[in-house]
């Protein structure tokens, strides 16, 4: 496949670039200047050029605090890009795979989210998202899966796995929330996905095959349970540890509501597109060692 994906340095467009050359896929990563979400022309001339077998809708403003201060702005880049890029995609008669959020939910559930559950988003960037979200089935649902992952974390940027190594080489303690949970996901497993439904929605017009999936590892933690898997497999590799005090959501206030649930129900897209994603405890095995040498 010829993939055109928007976005150049993010967690799962570099997770994509590597998945899918390995895989043989030609992987076209498109971002600034040639192609700028606030610039629909951009946006349309950079994927006619490109020609892609698909397109994967993947940049997006994801300063969550930042998006309450420019919520024009994340509206811009999460809401009215992604129409963009749908339009396009239609004009080139190709599918589209467009990523969204956990966010576009509340999080006051008792159970994981389902696909068919209201959505309320409790803040500007779950909002800009869903607008992003509609955007693309307005223009585009026909031939097109929004995908839904959340807790993304990865080698690449900058991410809690990340952020926790780091400060486990500075101190001996962090503090870290214990009664938010959701599904903390490999953007490696997520890029195995996009790929996986990427072949479905070019081999087969099965109008299930499009709409709207969630797609998360297995497996449920809280940030501070996440913490303790980064900080347990780092220290059995010989990497930074540290003692993970939990905390509540009220002890570490921040400009922007998060989901206190964040879990998806992903059983749909194993139905439907044959996908399910590892247990996250599983996927971070690989991910802890390669970042030991930013420490030294």
């Amino acid at each position: 496949m010829r993939i055109a994906v928007t976005g150049k340095s993010g967690q799962i467009v570099t997770a994509l670039r590597e998945r899918g050359k390995a895989a043989g896929h030609e992987i076209v990563a498109l971002g600034r200047p040639e192609l700028d979400l606030v610039d629909p022309t951009s946006v349309f001339r950079a994927l006619m050029a490109a020609g892609p077998d698909i397109i994967v809708s993947a940049a997006a403003y994801t300063f969550v605090d930042g998006a309450e201060q420019e919520s024009t702005l994340a509206f811009a880049v999460n809401g009215e890009g992604p129409g963009a890029v749908a339009r396009t995609a239609k004009v080139l008669d190709v599918p589209l795979i467009h990523i969204s959020t956990d966010y576009v939910f509340d999080g006051k559930l008792d159970r994981p989210y389902l696909e068919t559950d209201p959505v309320m988003p409790a803040g500007v960037y779950g909002a800009s998202k869903l607008a992003g979200e509609q955007a693309v089935l307005v223009e585009h649902g026909s031939n097109s899966a929004v995908l839904r992952v959340a807790w993304v974390y990865s080698p690449f940027g900058s991410n809690f796995m990340k952020t926790m190594l780091r400060i486990a080489n500075e101190r001996d303690e962090v503090a870290v929330i214990a009664d938010q949970i959701g599904n903390p996901t490999n953007a490696m497993d997520i890029s195995d996905g996009i790929l996986s439904v990427a072949k479905n929605l070019i081999a087969r017009d099965d109008p299930a095959l499009r709409g709207t999936f969630h797609m998360t590892a297995s497996g449920e933690a809280s940030w501070a349970d996440f913490a303790r898997g980064i900080l347990a497999v780092s220290a059995a590799q010989g990497g930074p540890s540290a003692r993970v005090k939990a905390i509540a959501t009220a002890d570490y206030p921040t400009q922007a509501v998060r989901p206190a649930n964040s879990r998806l129900n992903c059983a749909l897209i194993e139905r439907l597109h044959g996908v399910a994603l590892p247990d996250w405890r599983t996927s971070l095995e690989g991910m802890v060692m390669p970042l030991h040498g930013i420490f030294v």
